[in-house]
């Protein structure tokens, strides 16, 4: 369990790893928002593909019905190109999201790692300090015993 002094020591680091900790989670609901916006952007082009697709050609000669067939025709494939435009700039900003979670993820990482290594080093100087008292007790009992018993100098 940490001691007052280990928590006051790092009450700075800890209040800098709260705020990276926020950070961090943050940009993971961005990430995952970006990625639900290029999922629909993909399921937008999918459909308007399938639409593309399932158009048919009129059946009739009639030059009014042809006109209004390429003119459809021309409206599905201008929204076709709409939608890998915007299928492509949804990839950027999710791989943007990405770059700037693992950016955020990485420094608090960091911190944490910082925070358990001072723990450490605190764990292992207290058991120095332990070892060396218990030492000095063995030390001075066994210094008692030997006067005690008379087989010693002073």
């Amino acid at each position: 369990m940490a001691s007052r002094t280990d928590v006051a020591a790092d009450a700075g680091m800890r209040a800098v790893a709260r705020v990276r900790g926020v950070r961090e989670l943050d940009s993971r609901l961005g990430l995952a928002r970006a990625a639900a916006d290029e999922r629909e952007a993909a399921r937008r082009l999918a459909a308007v593909q399938d639409r593309l697709v399932a158009s048919a050609v009129p059946e009739t000669s009639d030059p009014v019905s042809f006109a209004l067939g390429r003119l459809a025709a021309s409206g599905v494939a201008t929204e076709l190109a709409d939608s890998r435009r915007a299928l492509a700039a949804a990839g950027n900003l999710t791989a943007a999201a990405r770059d700037h979670w693992q950016r955020d993820s990485t420094r608090l990482s960091a911190v944490e790692l910082l925070l358990e290594r001072r723990q450490e080093q605190r764990r292992a100087e207290r058991l120095r300090r332990e070892t060396a008292e218990v030492d000095d007790l063995v030390a001075a009992r066994w210094l008692r015993a030997r006067r005690r018993s008379g087989g010693g100098a002073p």
